[in-house]
């Protein structure tokens, strides 16, 4: 049985795409490592990275170079100023050199030693094979295939499944949603308390509560620098931001000198049915402009989704609950990361292997899930509230325009939140006694769904809005 942590699940990382940034760039960090324990490091002379499948089709748009190259030179996405990306990029594009794992200095041209292929590679369809030359003329190479949400495994088959970590000790082992379930009816305890325990097995509370404050201040930060910043999103599309404007329009006197502060002034902010929908919208497409622009996200699971879980967190801290603590904020990512690894297991939460259901439609339901325990509802309830939310968004394509995650991709967070919020009221209105679909049956239909859709659809822009409306209209 796969375990997978909920830190996992939630990673921090660079935009803008979990699969096509983080994956390449932790691919390249492992390689390093790799090249390193087979005491093969000091003996590379030249470094060439081919790039496959939809990886390629959409890489440049998603800055799959750039990873690339910020991968190879030992830069670390969690920590790397984001200042320092354009510059670095650029010295490594002007000098044809870069230093490797900042350590050696070897040439390196990202326009020639960055091939991308459009052959689809059979084991996933974002593969990218890491080559170097040796001392003495030898060559070495490596395969790995990001898998989305920033996973990383490499092409042998049989490491497809692999752990992320020893959890032997993990004291509830979850592959679905009836197991889960189980547990909480026989613990007499919420999916939070289950999924606590098992986060115990891998850490100290203390170090848990650290992670997660550090997870929650990323994307509260994340929301208050998109709130805060105007003009285009880069690209070529010049797509104007537009959480800038709606910040402005909706925040009046709201001082908001540092995130903490924004956030308190709108909890005592009386706010209107229809501006409440605004706001959850305004703090989902702050998210996902910062992630578009190579900022600092959450993948919630993903980076291309990584707006709706901070949206609907915001929507419960300051709508619903304003004396709500780090608590409620801990037990809502615990949910989350739970219900995401679960879609993960039981089908996936790459783009390009089931088009945007596996991300807008897996962080609805994450958030959905998450918001209903934290209103209340029973552990049914918020399994039933997750179920609803990814029936909704089933079939759901990613098309993104010029291979870049703007249009439609930003937009869709704001309606994955808005739904998340909907399915939640469902759910703690209904007797998940009567559901008719249980959240493994939607799993395991989203999973025969992404199967079942053409590629054009799967994050390769062969399809859908992709072609069907032109740059120039742009």
């Amino acid at each position: 049985m796969e375990c997978i942590s909920i830190f996992d699940m939630l990673k921090i990382g660079i935009g803008p795409s979990s699969s096509h940034t983080l994956g390449p760039w932790r691919a390249a960090e492992r390689w390093i490592a790799e090249l390193k324990a087979t005491q093969l490091f000091e003996k590379v002379i030249k470094v060439q990275v081919h790039v496959y499948g939809s990886l390629s089709l959409t890489g440049k748009g998603h800055a799959t170079d750039y990873a690339i190259v910020l991968g190879l030179t030992g830069a670390d996405p969690e920590f790397i100023p984001v200042t320092d990306i354009h510059q670095i990029v650029r010295k490594v594009k002007e000098s044809g050199t870069l230093v490797f794992g900042n350590i050696r200095t070897i040439p390196f041209k990202p326009a020639v030693d960055i091939l991308f292929h459009r052959k689809f590679l059979p084991f996933h369809a974002n593969g990218l094979k890491f080559e170097c030359t040796l001392g003495d003329g030898k060559k070495k190479s490596k395969t790995y295939y990001s898998i989305g949400g920033g996973f990383v495994v490499t092409e042998e088959r049989k490491n497809a499944k692999r752990k992320i970590a020893d959890f032997k000790t993990f004291p509830y082992p979850i592959e679905k949603g009836t197991q889960l379930l189980e547990y909480c009816t026989r613990e007499r305890k919420s999916i939070s308390e289950i999924v606590l325990e098992n986060e115990r097995s891998l850490r100290s509370d203390t170090e848990l509560d650290k992670q997660l404050l550090r997870i929650w201040d990323t994307m509260l930060e994340c929301m208050f620098i998109g709130c805060r910043t105007e003009g285009n999103l880069p690209g070529g599309l010049n797509v104007r931001r537009r959480a800038f404007d709606m910040h402005q329009k909706l925040k009046g006197e709201i001082p908001h000198e540092n995130p903490r502060q924004w956030l308190t002034s709108i909890r005592n902010t009386e706010v209107k049915f229809r501006q409440i929908l605004q706001w959850v919208s305004c703090f989902a497409l702050a998210v996902n402009e910062v992630n578009a622009s190579l900022g600092r996200v959450v993948t919630a699971p993903t980076n291309g989704s990584a707006g709706v879980i901070p949206a609907v967190l915001m929507y419960y801290l300051a709508i619903e609950n304003h004396k709500a603590d780090f608590q409620e904020i801990k037990r809502f990512l615990l949910v989350a990361g739970e219900i995401g690894s679960i879609f993960k297991k039981g089908a996936t939460i790459s783009a390009a292997m089931g088009g945007c259901q596996a991300e807008i439609g897996v962080s609805s339901a994450m958030a959905a899930g998450a918001l209903t325990e934290l209103l209340g509802g029973t552990p049914a309830q918020v399994l039933m509230a997750a179920e609803i939310a990814m029936e909704h968004h089933l079939g759901l394509t990613c098309d993104p325009i010029g291979g870049l995650v703007q249009i439609p991709c930003i937009e869709r967070n704001s309606m994955g939140a808005i739904k998340a919020i909907n399915a939640a009221e469902l759910a703690l209105g209904s007797n998940p006694e009567e559901a008719k679909v249980p959240l493994d049956k939607v799993v395991q239909t989203m999973w025969e769904t992404a199967k079942d859709m053409s590629s054009k659809y799967k994050e390769t822009s062969e399809g859908g809005l992709a072609v069907g409306v032109f740059l120039s209209d742009c």
